[in-house]
């Protein structure tokens, strides 16, 4: 676990219910060879497993779009009969709007004014466009914290050892470390992010899968 700019002192403090929902969900969360070897790295199953413990309990897919409205206020200078100069206001110009200046930004849960993202396994760009987002709904005031999961720093060994299957679920490959890449989102690449600043002012807690949640198939 990591926490930037207080993340989470402000969580356990302020945001005690949200904090439940998602350490239920840390504790709950499993995972299967056959899950991680599947084709693709099975980046729909992951998600899903995911949503079945937040979505119940109130966290939504949240996108915010806004305009920006641009006032600019002139003064001029004149000179007083005692010869010093002083600022004049000048009439306001008519605002200025930006449509959609803020567009796009979607993060996959939301509960209150706490932020929740899971990146299993995609390409390691998408962590800038969730610290983006995340960045964008705090500085916009509508989230307190931000909280992110991926696979943690000791989850690569254990690649090596899980088989790559079909969609049949046969061997293909003896290793499916090749699917998951050091070019993909795992925590390595998230934190020189954070530690970059690339969330801004908004405090991150971010959370590693570590190889422990893996059991047996039932």
């Amino acid at each position: 676990m990591f926490s930037y700019k207080h993340a989470a002192a402000i969580l356990h403090t302020s945001f005690a219910q949200e904090l439940a929902d998602i350490e239920a969900a840390l504790l709950a969360f499993k995972l299967t060879k056959e899950i991680i070897g599947a084709p693709g790295g099975n980046e729909s199953q992951v998600p899903k497993m995911l949503s079945g413990y937040l979505r119940p309990k109130g966290w939504q897919e949240t996108r915010i779009q806004g305009d920006l409205l641009v006032r600019m206020q002139r003064y001029a200078e004149e000179v007083t009969s005692d010869g010093k100069t002083r600022k004049i206001k000048l009439p306001a110009d008519d605002p200025r709007r930006i449509e959609n200046f803020i567009d796009g930004h979607k993060i996959d849960y939301v509960k209150g004014r706490v932020a929740f993202d899971l990146e299993w396994n995609s390409k390691d760009q998408t962590f800038d466009r969730d610290l983006y987002a995340m960045r964008a709904f705090h500085d916009t005031g509508l989230i307190s914290a931000g909280v992110m999961l991926t696979r943690g720093l000791s989850f690569a060994p254990v690649l090596e050892k899980i088989p790559q299957l079909d969609k049949s679920g046969n061997v293909v490959k003896a290793s499916v470390k090749a699917k998951y890449g050091a070019s993909t989102t795992w925590m390595g690449k998230l934190l020189y992010r954070l530690n970059a600043g690339r969330h801004g002012a908004c405090p991150i807690l971010a959370f590693g899968i570590k190889p422990s949640v893996i059991i047996e198939t039932p």
